[in-house]
């Protein structure tokens, strides 16, 4: 399963279809539990521990409309249901993409000297 009609929703296929959703919430967690300031957050440099962290986040506002409580202990074994490890990470990036697409948008008339675009709140430049 992959986006519905909504561009904005990211479905990330585990154990059952879960919304991946990087929300205020989830992005003060997340910065909570890694260690690092939004800037730092990169989602193309990563150890298998941070992914887990990473999509522990992002499903905590499904688990909660889904009357679930997950852990971050939960990961690695509904992180192992997925299709493949590709989907798991393509699916995350979009929803991180998703999060500050908005940022990213405005950052485009924000060049930099060398004709960089500072994508403000991915820790990136491009």
């Amino acid at each position: 399963m992959s986006n519905n009609d909504n561009n904005d929703v990211v479905i990330l296929d585990l154990d059952r279809p879960r919304e991946l959703r990087y929300g205020h919430k989830a992005l003060k967690k997340l910065v909570a539990i890694t260690g690092k300031n939004i800037e730092e957050i990169d989602t193309e440099n990563f150890d298998l521990a941070e992914i887990e962290k990473y999509i522990y986040c992002g499903l905590l506002s499904d688990a909660t409309a889904n009357g679930e409580v997950i852990t971050l202990e939960q990961m690695e074994d509904l992180l192992d249901q997925a299709p493949s490890f590709s989907h798991i990470v393509e699916q995350m990036t979009k929803a991180f993409n998703v999060s500050f697409g908005a940022l990213a948008e405005t950052a485009e008339g924000n060049q930099q000297a060398s004709g960089e675009t500072v994508v403000y709140g991915t820790g990136k430049t491009v």
